[in-house]
């Protein structure tokens, strides 16, 4: 008896015709001319394209080897054949065998590869004016980290310290290739140990951070009824102290009626800028609250999630006297310096293979 072509799942044969279904109408948007014209459209559909293409262009020579097992199989019943397809057969099986494996790991990372765009939300913990300093410099890591990317960063919302230059509450959203799959990992409270410059005495102190990132959704995922579900208010932009700082009514303070989540854009100095910006932001927490009212229907265990945008559970830790950085989630200490200057690669790496991992094990 031939060796039997290896099997998949009934559910992840399904996912995968479905995955390429979705690529050749990703493909044939990117070919329309009505698309072409839209650069922010062609931008996206192609990311979600790259994303999936690796997966399609498996799961495709993975059914030309089930063609040429079938043909193969068939010809053992010709004389003059018999002997070739008896040879052929147990190459064909292991490369499919390995195939197999190779879809599984870019299956379970091509959802996530295919979101080009997030909301990262910083804000200042523990540790007073320390703390606005710390979220100033994690704020500079990601920039410098989406700088290396090649990655597109664009700030929404930015509330400094007068005194010292940090940073109390600061959005950004960050668009291209990868954002997703890397930046999810970020979210929780980032805690640093070390001598702050207004400390006199010499001694280390704790200071924390909160990450939130969101992933941005297509507004045919999140359907929000701009006229009846939102009320809108247009006001003049405020200061630290509530008091306006300019004559002119430019910020936008949007309410969700059905969650009563509340946005409010001051940052630019345009409204139509202010309420584009707005209804982005309000859009991907609203999509955000949606996501979790789903897991948690799912799984109790929702922490086990990366990128929820959870911000209670301490992720890192940042010890400037021992020069390194340690992640909860990881054994190895990456090198505080490298970490400073925007080098997160080798860290990203490593939580993906974890993830990778576990994904694979509850397939």
């Amino acid at each position: 008896m031939p060796e039997a072509f290896p099997d998949i799942p009934k559910a992840l044969a399904d996912r995968l015709r479905m995955l390429e279904e979705q690529h050749r109408s990703t493909e044939a948007s990117l070919a329309d001319p009505e698309v072409i014209s839209d650069h922010r459209k062609v931008r996206e559909l192609s990311i979600k394209k790259a994303a999936t293409e690796p997966v399609v262009e498996a799961y495709r020579e993975l059914e030309r080897l089930r063609a040429e097992h079938a043909e193969m199989t068939s010809a053992l019943g010709d004389p003059e054949l018999a002997e070739l397809a008896g040879q052929e057969l147990p190459a064909i099986v292991e490369r499919a065998e390995t195939l197999i494996e190779t879809i599984k790991n870019r299956l379970v990372t091509a959802d996530d590869r295919a979101v080009g765009s997030v909301i990262l939300e910083i804000r200042a913990g523990t540790g007073g004016d320390e703390a606005g300093l710390w979220a100033a410099d994690l704020l500079g890591v990601y920039q410098k980290y989406a700088q290396r990317r090649g990655w597109e960063v664009e700030v929404f919302e930015m509330a400094s310290d007068a005194g010292l230059g940090g940073v109390r509450h600061a959005v950004v959203g960050v668009r291209g290739e990868g954002v997703w799959s890397e930046l999810a990992f970020e979210a929780g409270v980032h805690s640093v140990k070390r001598v702050p410059a207004t400390e006199t005495q010499g001694r280390i102190h704790t200071s924390t951070a909160t990450v939130a990132v969101l992933p941005e959704p297509e507004e045919v995922e999140v359907r929000i009824d701009w006229s009846k579900d939102v009320t809108e208010h247009v006001t003049t932009s405020q200061g630290p102290g509530g008091q306006n700082v300019n004559k002119v009514a430019t910020a936008v303070h949007l309410v969700h009626e059905p969650t009563g989540i509340e946005v409010r854009m001051q940052e630019s100095k345009s409204q139509h800028q202010n309420r584009e910006k707005a209804r982005r932001l309000l859009m991907a927490r609203v999509h955000e609250q949606e996501r979790d009212a789903k897991a948690a229907e799912r799984s109790a265990e929702r922490k086990s999630q990366i990128g929820g945008g959870g911000r209670s559970e301490k992720i890192r830790v940042y010890r400037y006297q021992d020069g390194i950085v340690a992640d909860q989630r990881l054994d190895t200490k990456f090198n505080l310096r490298d970490i400073l200057e925007g080098d997160l690669g080798p860290m990203f790496e490593a939580l993906i293979e974890r993830e990778v991992a576990r994904r694979l094990e509850a397939l």
